[in-house]
């Protein structure tokens, strides 16, 4: 069973890219500020919530083909997601809760997808 969410996705550009600022929903860090780096943030525990991964400099809403990945659920175990282009993402698995060393499952949502990616 799916349920639909019709909130608006962050955007989110990539780590590749100079401007690298991935935002989460769930980041209600009051200590967060815009200067901060991303290292800064890498300690973060979490899964993405409804995150728009977009091609660095890219504004605006999110196209077609522009992914919407979500794994704010229960089991869901998404951590981080990196633009590499518009066929490849980098996905960042968080380790089991027992078992830190490994990542036997995954488990999240992609929506937004165009034909033929």
């Amino acid at each position: 069973m799916s349920s639909e969410n019709n909130d608006e996705p962050t955007l989110s550009p990539s780590k590749k890219s100079s401007n690298t600022n991935t935002t989460n929903n769930n980041n209600n860090n009051a200590n967060n500020s815009d200067s901060e780096s991303d290292v800064n943030n890498e300690h973060l525990i979490g899964n993405v919530q409804r995150v728009a991964i977009v091609p660095p400099n890219y504004e605006g809403k999110p196209k077609k083909g522009h992914l919407i990945f979500d794994a704010s659920f229960e089991c869901g175990n998404l951590g981080r997601i990196d633009y590499v282009n518009d066929f490849e993402y980098d996905l960042f698995i968080r380790p089991d809760t027992c078992c830190p060393r490994f990542r036997c499952w995954f488990l999240f949502t992609v929506e937004n997808v165009k034909a033929d990616q």
